[in-house]
């Protein structure tokens, strides 16, 4: 979805570099887009996902229905492979030339 939204906003992107955005600062644009999508899946994940863990109580081994500890390590292995998805195409985005990328369009 963030590769998508690069080459969607791919003038915006070039016009900001015209103007004297630096890489790391589109970067950072892109990559902060990704994650606050990313963390509100995962709190509607972790709610959805603890109303549903007492249903399946029965089929857990040795963990609790509510268990923190697997909660936050999935969430947190969620969050790094959404920071990584999102850096890829960020990086891509920030070298984009500012030329190629107004006369595109």
């Amino acid at each position: 979805m963030i590769a998508y939204s690069v080459s969607q906003r791919r003038r915006e992107i070039g016009i900001r570099m015209a103007l004297g955005a630096r890489e790391p600062e589109l970067a950072r644009m892109f990559v902060r887009y990704g994650l606050a999508m990313a963390c509100v899946g995962i709190a509607c994940g972790l709610g959805a996902a603890l109303a549903l863990s007492r249903l399946l109580a029965a089929l857990l081994f040795e963990v609790r229905p509510a268990d923190p500890v697997t909660f936050a390590a999935v969430a947190a292995v969620l969050a790094a492979m959404a920071a990584l998805a999102s850096y890829l195409p960020a990086r891509r985005a920030a070298r984009v030339d500012p030329v190629e990328a107004l006369r595109a369009e």
